[in-house]
């Protein structure tokens, strides 16, 4: 497996280098109508460094409150909802120690991994005892209860991570898997360069007055389809591109809640921030604006949507400061 070299250009070129934006409208210095597409040229997280030699044995504090000892990283299983973990460990430079991951780890490096969450994204414990890791790095959401006894009869050593995903949670999250790894300094250093990544994205995100309401839809078919609140992680993504959370500006008090008619009209964004899968699974702006009250926003009334990669969008791994360069560009029509 190739891993990509060192970043050693400047923060500021880092974030930006690579950051495509394209729209059907005419780039200026604030995009107001037509859909725009999120995207890098490479959606791969680049290594750290070279692969690290784990310090083991290691004890650390799962999430779930217990403590695990783990005595060997060199078969790695990473699943957790948004693919995080998996990018974590690729960008910690241990990308060749994965033998499983879920289905949202989708980036180009990793797809020749096994996927043990199966196409519905549900854990199949076989699948994962099938590839003999010798840990597990999950979240507390990706394993039900009976899963968790499951792999903790089957004796095998997992540590489970914070499921939530939100801008300060990034820098910890990564320390923590580098923790768990046995490879603490290539955690701080990831962790200082995504921090300096998110810093110069944020800092080159153009002002706006009044700042946009943004609305984060969660898409899958015509019948599932949501509208994203505070605690969704949406929120605090697109707080970072220097918007309004529409949907917490409407009132909205869960993470996601289904669309209505009141409930769009009642946020009234000026932009509806989607997954691409989840754009394409309603046929895309053309069938996104027969859901009911999107007609009617702002936003449906000048297509002003903006899709990004399913992998990364939502994952607030090491990717981020280039998942809110490219949100910038897609959004305010900024160069790359």
């Amino acid at each position: 497996m190739k891993l990509r070299g060192v970043l050693t250009a400047m923060v500021a070129v880092t974030v930006l280098t690579g950051v495509v934006a394209c729209t059907e409208s005419n780039p200026a210095s604030t995009a107001t109508t037509g859909p725009a597409t999120a995207q890098f040229t490479d959606l791969d997280p680049v290594p750290v460094g070279p692969a690290p030699a784990p310090r083991l044995p290691t004890t650390v504090r799962s999430f779930d409150g217990t403590e695990v000892t783990v005595t060997d990283a060199s078969r790695i299983i990473a699943v957790d909802r948004y693919g995080t973990i998996a990018q974590t460990v690729w960008a910690l430079g241990l990308g060749d120690n994965l033998v499983g991951r879920s289905t949202t780890a989708a980036f180009p490096a990793v797809l020749h991994v096994p996927n043990v969450a199966g196409g519905n994204g549900a854990l199949s414990i076989e699948a994962v005892l099938a590839q003999r890791p010798s840990v597990f790095l999950t979240d507390t959401t990706s394993t039900t209860p009976a899963v968790r006894e499951q792999l903790r009869a089957a004796g095998v050593t997992v540590v489970y991570f914070d499921p939530q995903r939100t801008m300060d949670g990034v820098v910890p999250q990564i320390e923590a898997v580098a923790a768990a790894l046995g490879v603490p300094d290539a955690g701080k250093q990831l962790g200082q360069r995504t921090n300096d990544e998110i810093a110069a994205a944020v800092a080159a995100v153009p002002k706006q007055d009044p700042q946009p309401k943004i609305a984060f839809l969660y898409l899958r078919s015509t019948s599932i389809t949501m509208i994203a609140g505070p605690g969704s992680g949406a929120d605090s993504l697109i707080t970072a591109i220097g918007g309004v959370d529409a949907g917490t500006a409407a009132g909205v008090s869960e993470p996601f809640i289904a669309i209505t008619s009141e409930a769009m009209i009642a946020a009234a964004p000026d932009v509806l921030l989607v997954m691409s899968g989840g754009l394409k699974s309603v046929d895309g702006v053309d069938g996104l604006a027969k859901i009911p009250g999107i007609a009617q926003t702002p936003a449906g009334i000048n297509r002003r949507v903006v899709d990004m990669d399913d992998s990364v969008l939502l994952s607030f791994g090491p990717n981020t400061g280039r998942v809110i360069a490219a949100l910038s560009a897609a959004v305010y029509g900024t160069p790359s």
